[in-house]
Protein backbone atom coordinates (compact mmCIF):
# COMPACT_ATOMS: atom_id res chain seq x y z
CA UNK A 1 0.00 0.00 0.00
CA UNK A 2 2.55 2.68 0.91
CA UNK A 3 4.54 1.55 -2.54
CA UNK A 4 1.22 2.38 -4.38
CA UNK A 5 1.08 5.86 -2.56
CA UNK A 6 4.47 7.11 -3.43
CA UNK A 7 4.23 6.07 -6.86
CA UNK A 8 0.85 8.33 -6.90
CA UNK A 9 3.27 11.04 -5.37
CA UNK A 10 6.00 10.49 -7.70
CA UNK A 11 3.26 10.75 -10.93
CA UNK A 12 0.52 13.15 -9.74
CA UNK A 13 1.99 15.58 -6.58
CA UNK A 14 5.37 16.01 -6.82
CA UNK A 15 4.32 16.82 -10.37
CA UNK A 16 6.19 20.99 -10.19
CA UNK A 17 9.57 18.63 -10.05
CA UNK A 18 10.84 18.73 -14.08
CA UNK A 19 14.37 18.98 -13.84
CA UNK A 20 14.76 19.24 -10.17
CA UNK A 21 17.36 17.03 -10.14
CA UNK A 22 18.80 14.69 -7.11
CA UNK A 23 21.88 16.74 -7.41
CA UNK A 24 19.72 20.77 -7.52
CA UNK A 25 17.70 19.03 -4.63
CA UNK A 26 20.98 18.68 -2.46
CA UNK A 27 22.15 22.18 -3.24
CA UNK A 28 18.68 23.37 -2.43
CA UNK A 29 18.63 22.39 0.34
CA UNK A 30 21.70 24.06 1.90
CA UNK A 31 21.28 27.24 0.14
CA UNK A 32 17.95 27.57 1.28
CA UNK A 33 15.78 28.43 -1.62
CA UNK A 34 13.80 31.60 -1.29
CA UNK A 35 10.40 30.26 -3.03
CA UNK A 36 7.79 28.02 -1.02
CA UNK A 37 7.45 26.41 -4.06
CA UNK A 38 10.85 25.67 -4.16
CA UNK A 39 10.77 23.75 -0.51
CA UNK A 40 7.89 22.04 -1.74
CA UNK A 41 9.69 20.58 -4.32
CA UNK A 42 12.49 19.63 -2.41
CA UNK A 43 10.64 18.14 0.00
CA UNK A 44 8.62 15.86 -2.58
CA UNK A 45 11.99 14.74 -3.91
CA UNK A 46 13.62 13.79 -0.65
CA UNK A 47 10.28 11.76 -0.02
CA UNK A 48 10.32 10.13 -2.86
CA UNK A 49 13.51 8.69 -2.13
CA UNK A 50 12.84 8.04 1.12
CA UNK A 51 14.25 10.42 2.97
CA UNK A 52 11.58 11.25 5.29
CA UNK A 53 13.07 13.11 8.14
CA UNK A 54 14.99 15.75 5.87
CA UNK A 55 11.85 16.06 4.30
CA UNK A 56 10.22 17.58 7.29
CA UNK A 57 13.37 19.44 7.91
CA UNK A 58 12.80 21.17 4.85
CA UNK A 59 9.16 21.79 5.53
CA UNK A 60 9.55 23.12 8.97
CA UNK A 61 11.60 25.91 6.98
CA UNK A 62 8.43 26.96 5.43
CA UNK A 63 5.90 30.03 6.81
CA UNK A 64 2.85 28.51 7.02
CA UNK A 65 1.23 31.80 7.07
CA UNK A 66 3.31 33.07 3.77
CA UNK A 67 0.12 34.27 1.36
CA UNK A 68 1.98 32.81 -1.71
CA UNK A 69 1.80 29.06 0.05
CA UNK A 70 0.28 26.03 -2.11
CA UNK A 71 -1.25 25.40 1.53
CA UNK A 72 -2.89 21.84 -0.24
CA UNK A 73 0.26 20.36 -1.29
CA UNK A 74 2.21 21.88 1.83
CA UNK A 75 -0.60 20.00 3.75
CA UNK A 76 -0.67 17.04 1.54
CA UNK A 77 3.31 16.88 1.86
CA UNK A 78 3.61 17.17 5.44
CA UNK A 79 0.42 14.01 5.83
CA UNK A 80 2.87 11.69 3.48
CA UNK A 81 5.93 12.29 5.75
CA UNK A 82 3.82 11.67 9.12
CA UNK A 83 2.00 8.76 7.31
CA UNK A 84 5.81 6.91 6.98
CA UNK A 85 7.13 7.69 10.17
CA UNK A 86 3.95 6.15 11.09
CA UNK A 87 2.61 9.11 12.85
CA UNK A 88 -0.80 8.56 11.68
CA UNK A 89 -3.06 11.07 13.76
CA UNK A 90 -0.39 13.89 12.33
CA UNK A 91 -0.93 12.50 9.03
CA UNK A 92 -4.58 12.18 9.68
CA UNK A 93 -4.95 16.27 10.60
CA UNK A 94 -2.72 17.05 7.67
CA UNK A 95 -4.47 15.12 4.80
CA UNK A 96 -7.86 16.62 6.61
CA UNK A 97 -5.88 20.46 6.20
CA UNK A 98 -5.26 19.65 2.77
CA UNK A 99 -8.94 18.35 1.65
CA UNK A 100 -9.89 21.95 3.31
CA UNK A 101 -7.61 23.78 1.64
CA UNK A 102 -8.73 22.91 -1.47
CA UNK A 103 -6.66 19.46 -2.58
CA UNK A 104 -9.16 17.74 -5.65
CA UNK A 105 -6.66 15.04 -6.45
CA UNK A 106 -8.26 11.23 -5.15
CA UNK A 107 -5.40 10.16 -3.96
CA UNK A 108 -5.10 12.04 -0.80
CA UNK A 109 -8.60 10.39 0.21
CA UNK A 110 -6.29 7.33 0.15
CA UNK A 111 -3.66 8.27 1.83
CA UNK A 112 -6.38 9.79 4.95
CA UNK A 113 -8.12 6.11 4.46
CA UNK A 114 -4.82 4.50 5.52
CA UNK A 115 -3.72 7.02 8.37
CA UNK A 116 -7.91 6.23 9.69
CA UNK A 117 -7.24 2.50 9.09
CA UNK A 118 -3.76 2.41 10.97
CA UNK A 119 -5.85 3.59 13.67
CA UNK A 120 -8.54 1.46 13.49
CA UNK A 121 -10.75 4.39 12.81
CA UNK A 122 -12.64 1.82 10.64
CA UNK A 123 -15.84 4.12 9.55
CA UNK A 124 -13.80 6.91 8.73
CA UNK A 125 -11.59 4.64 6.62
CA UNK A 126 -14.79 3.20 4.77
CA UNK A 127 -15.99 6.76 4.25
CA UNK A 128 -12.28 8.27 3.19
CA UNK A 129 -12.25 5.55 0.52
CA UNK A 130 -15.80 6.54 -0.48
CA UNK A 131 -14.95 9.95 -1.08
CA UNK A 132 -11.76 8.80 -3.18
CA UNK A 133 -14.13 7.08 -5.57
CA UNK A 134 -14.19 4.28 -8.08
CA UNK A 135 -11.11 4.76 -10.18
CA UNK A 136 -8.74 5.36 -7.42
CA UNK A 137 -9.38 2.66 -5.67
CA UNK A 138 -9.54 0.12 -8.33
CA UNK A 139 -6.41 -1.59 -6.45
CA UNK A 140 -6.38 -4.66 -4.68
CA UNK A 141 -4.64 -4.08 -1.74
CA UNK A 142 -7.17 -1.06 -1.36
CA UNK A 143 -10.04 -3.82 -1.40
CA UNK A 144 -8.60 -5.51 0.89
CA UNK A 145 -8.31 -2.48 3.29
CA UNK A 146 -11.99 -1.58 2.58
CA UNK A 147 -12.65 -5.31 3.42
CA UNK A 148 -10.79 -5.73 6.71
CA UNK A 149 -13.03 -2.09 7.63
CA UNK A 150 -16.02 -4.16 7.00
CA UNK A 151 -14.76 -6.56 8.90
CA UNK A 152 -13.71 -5.23 12.22
CA UNK A 153 -17.23 -3.60 11.84
CA UNK A 154 -18.58 -6.99 11.79
CA UNK A 155 -20.35 -5.67 8.66
CA UNK A 156 -19.69 -9.70 7.35
CA UNK A 157 -22.15 -9.74 4.48
CA UNK A 158 -20.56 -6.35 2.93
CA UNK A 159 -16.80 -7.70 3.28
CA UNK A 160 -17.52 -10.79 2.15
CA UNK A 161 -18.83 -8.94 -1.13
CA UNK A 162 -15.83 -6.86 -1.37
CA UNK A 163 -13.78 -9.93 -1.25
CA UNK A 164 -15.64 -11.86 -3.89
CA UNK A 165 -15.52 -8.58 -6.25
CA UNK A 166 -12.03 -8.44 -5.64
CA UNK A 167 -11.67 -11.96 -6.72
CA UNK A 168 -13.41 -10.75 -10.11
CA UNK A 169 -12.19 -7.96 -10.60
CA UNK A 170 -8.46 -9.35 -10.06
CA UNK A 171 -8.19 -12.78 -11.20
CA UNK A 172 -4.50 -12.83 -10.64
CA UNK A 173 -4.65 -12.03 -6.93
CA UNK A 174 -7.46 -14.06 -6.49
CA UNK A 175 -6.42 -16.36 -4.13
CA UNK A 176 -5.40 -13.48 -1.74
CA UNK A 177 -9.48 -12.75 -1.51
CA UNK A 178 -10.17 -16.49 -1.30
CA UNK A 179 -8.18 -17.25 1.42
CA UNK A 180 -9.32 -13.82 3.42
CA UNK A 181 -12.92 -15.45 2.47
CA UNK A 182 -11.71 -18.43 4.47
CA UNK A 183 -10.90 -16.54 7.48
CA UNK A 184 -13.74 -14.74 7.37
CA UNK A 185 -15.96 -18.02 7.84
CA UNK A 186 -13.68 -19.06 10.51
CA UNK A 187 -14.33 -15.92 12.35
CA UNK A 188 -17.95 -16.10 12.13
CA UNK A 189 -17.41 -19.40 13.47
CA UNK A 190 -18.70 -20.82 9.93
CA UNK A 191 -16.10 -24.24 10.46
CA UNK A 192 -18.04 -26.40 8.12
CA UNK A 193 -18.59 -23.15 5.76
CA UNK A 194 -14.80 -22.50 6.11
CA UNK A 195 -13.35 -26.13 5.81
CA UNK A 196 -15.59 -26.58 2.30
CA UNK A 197 -14.26 -23.31 0.73
CA UNK A 198 -10.57 -24.31 1.77
CA UNK A 199 -10.94 -27.33 0.27
CA UNK A 200 -12.66 -25.55 -2.95
CA UNK A 201 -9.86 -23.03 -2.82
CA UNK A 202 -7.08 -25.77 -2.96
CA UNK A 203 -8.55 -27.44 -5.95
CA UNK A 204 -8.90 -24.27 -7.91
CA UNK A 205 -5.08 -24.25 -8.73
CA UNK A 206 -4.97 -20.29 -7.01
CA UNK A 207 -3.60 -21.71 -3.66
CA UNK A 208 -0.63 -22.21 -2.54
CA UNK A 209 1.04 -24.45 0.51
CA UNK A 210 1.40 -21.51 2.72
CA UNK A 211 -2.13 -20.73 2.34
CA UNK A 212 -3.02 -24.59 3.25
CA UNK A 213 -1.14 -23.89 6.41
CA UNK A 214 -2.52 -20.49 7.34
CA UNK A 215 -5.94 -21.82 6.76
CA UNK A 216 -5.55 -25.11 8.55
CA UNK A 217 -4.03 -23.09 11.18
CA UNK A 218 -6.71 -21.02 11.53
CA UNK A 219 -9.07 -23.75 12.03
CA UNK A 220 -6.98 -25.66 14.60
CA UNK A 221 -6.94 -22.31 16.87
CA UNK A 222 -10.03 -22.41 16.78
CA UNK A 223 -10.39 -26.03 18.31
CA UNK A 224 -11.90 -27.22 14.84
CA UNK A 225 -9.46 -30.49 14.61
CA UNK A 226 -11.20 -32.83 12.23
CA UNK A 227 -11.69 -29.94 9.72
CA UNK A 228 -7.84 -28.75 9.82
CA UNK A 229 -6.82 -32.10 9.28
CA UNK A 230 -9.17 -32.49 6.10
CA UNK A 231 -7.44 -29.17 4.52
CA UNK A 232 -3.93 -30.24 5.48
CA UNK A 233 -4.07 -34.16 3.76
CA UNK A 234 -5.50 -32.93 1.21
CA UNK A 235 -2.52 -30.11 0.55
CA UNK A 236 0.01 -32.99 1.66
CA UNK A 237 -1.40 -35.16 -0.95
CA UNK A 238 0.46 -32.49 -4.02
CA UNK A 239 3.25 -31.72 -1.89
CA UNK A 240 4.18 -34.55 0.33
CA UNK A 241 7.71 -33.26 1.04
CA UNK A 242 6.27 -29.76 2.48
CA UNK A 243 7.80 -29.86 5.81
CA UNK A 244 5.56 -26.92 7.34
CA UNK A 245 2.24 -28.77 5.97
CA UNK A 246 3.76 -31.62 7.96
CA UNK A 247 4.65 -29.93 10.84
CA UNK A 248 1.09 -28.45 11.40
CA UNK A 249 -1.08 -31.55 10.57
CA UNK A 250 1.11 -33.31 12.75
CA UNK A 251 0.04 -30.84 16.03
CA UNK A 252 -3.57 -31.05 14.36
CA UNK A 253 -3.35 -34.39 15.22
CA UNK A 254 -1.39 -34.16 18.65
CA UNK A 255 -4.17 -31.35 19.69
CA UNK A 256 -6.78 -34.59 19.47
CA UNK A 257 -5.32 -36.62 21.76
CA UNK A 258 -3.94 -38.77 18.96
CA UNK A 259 -0.25 -39.02 19.80
CA UNK A 260 0.25 -42.22 17.36
CA UNK A 261 -1.11 -40.80 13.80
CA UNK A 262 0.91 -37.38 15.39
CA UNK A 263 3.79 -39.59 15.17
CA UNK A 264 3.33 -40.91 12.03
CA UNK A 265 3.17 -37.64 9.97
CA UNK A 266 6.31 -36.16 11.99
CA UNK A 267 8.44 -39.61 10.74
CA UNK A 268 7.43 -39.08 7.43
CA UNK A 269 7.95 -35.31 7.57
CA UNK A 270 11.57 -35.94 9.15
CA UNK A 271 12.19 -37.69 5.94
CA UNK A 272 12.49 -34.04 4.67
CA UNK A 273 13.90 -32.33 7.41
CA UNK A 274 16.17 -34.81 9.75
CA UNK A 275 16.42 -31.78 12.69
CA UNK A 276 12.38 -33.55 12.96
CA UNK A 277 13.79 -37.19 14.12
CA UNK A 278 14.03 -36.12 17.70
CA UNK A 279 10.22 -34.53 17.65
CA UNK A 280 8.79 -37.77 15.80
CA UNK A 281 10.42 -40.44 18.68
CA UNK A 282 9.39 -38.51 21.61
CA UNK A 283 5.68 -38.35 19.98
CA UNK A 284 6.24 -42.64 19.13
CA UNK A 285 7.75 -42.72 22.65
CA UNK A 286 4.82 -41.01 24.21
CA UNK A 287 2.51 -42.92 22.42
CA UNK A 288 4.11 -46.33 24.01
CA UNK A 289 5.90 -47.31 20.72
CA UNK A 290 9.01 -47.39 22.21
CA UNK A 291 11.24 -49.50 19.55
CA UNK A 292 9.72 -47.36 16.97
CA UNK A 293 11.28 -44.46 19.45
CA UNK A 294 14.83 -46.00 20.23
CA UNK A 295 15.08 -46.58 16.14
CA UNK A 296 13.94 -42.70 15.42
CA UNK A 297 16.10 -41.66 17.96
CA UNK A 298 19.60 -43.09 16.02
CA UNK A 299 18.59 -40.81 13.57
CA UNK A 300 18.46 -37.90 15.40
CA UNK A 301 21.44 -35.29 14.78
CA UNK A 302 21.83 -33.17 17.90
CA UNK A 303 24.45 -35.30 19.91
CA UNK A 304 22.97 -33.73 23.30
CA UNK A 305 19.24 -34.07 22.59
CA UNK A 306 19.92 -37.52 20.96
CA UNK A 307 21.39 -39.11 23.89
CA UNK A 308 19.26 -37.34 26.43
CA UNK A 309 15.83 -39.27 24.70
CA UNK A 310 17.63 -42.26 24.30
CA UNK A 311 18.19 -42.16 27.70
CA UNK A 312 14.66 -41.93 28.48
CA UNK A 313 13.26 -44.36 26.26
CA UNK A 314 15.85 -47.05 27.75
CA UNK A 315 14.33 -46.42 31.42
CA UNK A 316 11.08 -47.01 29.54
CA UNK A 317 12.14 -50.11 27.98
CA UNK A 318 13.54 -51.27 31.63
CA UNK A 319 17.00 -51.93 29.79
CA UNK A 320 18.91 -50.69 32.72
CA UNK A 321 22.35 -51.74 32.00
CA UNK A 322 22.38 -50.29 28.34
CA UNK A 323 21.55 -47.05 30.41
CA UNK A 324 24.14 -47.97 32.66
CA UNK A 325 26.46 -48.29 29.58
CA UNK A 326 25.83 -44.52 28.61
CA UNK A 327 27.35 -42.61 31.46
CA UNK A 328 30.45 -41.94 29.51
CA UNK A 329 28.85 -40.28 25.99
CA UNK A 330 26.52 -38.24 28.91
CA UNK A 331 29.62 -37.08 30.61
CA UNK A 332 30.98 -36.13 27.21
CA UNK A 333 28.14 -33.74 26.09
CA UNK A 334 27.93 -32.07 29.41
CA UNK A 335 25.08 -33.74 29.91
CA UNK A 336 25.71 -34.54 33.62
CA UNK A 337 25.28 -30.90 34.39
CA UNK A 338 21.87 -31.77 34.49
CA UNK A 339 20.82 -32.90 37.89
CA UNK A 340 17.64 -34.74 36.33
CA UNK A 341 20.18 -36.72 33.76
CA UNK A 342 22.87 -37.32 36.77
CA UNK A 343 19.79 -38.76 38.77
CA UNK A 344 18.05 -41.35 35.71
CA UNK A 345 21.99 -42.19 35.29
CA UNK A 346 22.19 -43.11 39.08
CA UNK A 347 18.58 -45.04 38.96
CA UNK A 348 19.79 -46.85 35.55
CA UNK A 349 23.28 -47.45 37.68
CA UNK A 350 21.47 -48.54 41.14
CA UNK A 351 19.08 -51.23 38.51
CA UNK A 352 22.17 -52.76 37.14
CA UNK A 353 23.47 -53.21 40.80
CA UNK A 354 26.03 -50.58 40.40
CA UNK A 355 25.63 -49.39 43.73
CA UNK A 356 28.89 -47.65 44.56
CA UNK A 357 28.82 -46.08 41.06
CA UNK A 358 25.01 -44.79 41.43
CA UNK A 359 26.15 -43.52 44.87
CA UNK A 360 28.95 -41.09 43.52
CA UNK A 361 26.13 -39.38 40.98
CA UNK A 362 23.69 -39.11 44.23
CA UNK A 363 26.16 -36.95 46.32
CA UNK A 364 26.21 -34.56 43.66
CA UNK A 365 22.49 -33.36 43.72
CA UNK A 366 21.60 -30.20 45.24
CA UNK A 367 17.96 -29.99 44.24
CA UNK A 368 16.15 -30.12 47.12
CA UNK A 369 13.00 -32.79 44.91
CA UNK A 370 15.96 -34.56 43.74
CA UNK A 371 17.62 -34.88 46.83
CA UNK A 372 14.72 -36.69 49.15
CA UNK A 373 14.41 -38.85 45.79
CA UNK A 374 18.33 -40.20 46.54
CA UNK A 375 17.49 -40.16 49.65
CA UNK A 376 15.06 -43.04 49.01
CA UNK A 377 17.35 -44.70 46.07
CA UNK A 378 19.72 -44.80 48.92
CA UNK A 379 17.01 -46.77 51.26
CA UNK A 380 16.63 -49.26 48.58
CA UNK A 381 20.21 -49.79 47.96
CA UNK A 382 20.64 -50.74 51.86
CA UNK A 383 17.35 -53.20 51.34
CA UNK A 384 19.47 -55.01 48.35
CA UNK A 385 22.61 -55.14 50.45
CA UNK A 386 21.06 -56.57 53.38
CA UNK A 387 18.78 -58.57 51.19
CA UNK A 388 20.01 -59.13 47.82
CA UNK A 389 17.06 -61.68 46.94
CA UNK A 390 14.60 -58.62 47.41
CA UNK A 391 16.11 -56.98 44.14
CA UNK A 392 16.42 -59.96 42.23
Amino acid sequence: MRALLIMCLLFGLAAPLAGFTQEQAASAEVDEPAAPVEFLSLAAVLIGDGNYQRARNVLARIDAGDEDLDLARYHTLSGLVALNLDELPLAASHFEDAIAAGQEQDVVWLYLAQAYFGQQLYENTLEALDSAGADATRVPSVFMMRAQAHWELQNYQEAWQVLGEGRRIFPDRAGGFARRQVFLLVDQGLYQEAADQGLQFLESGLSSNEDAVAIGNALRETGQYRQAAVILEKARLSAPGNVMLGKVLSHVYLDQGDLLAAADVMRTTALYDPELASDAAELYKRAGWLIQALSLNARVIDQAKKLKQRLSIFLELERFEQAAGMERDLSRVGLLSDEDIRYALAYALFKSGEFERAEAHLQQLSRSDLFRRATELRRAMEQCAESPWMCG
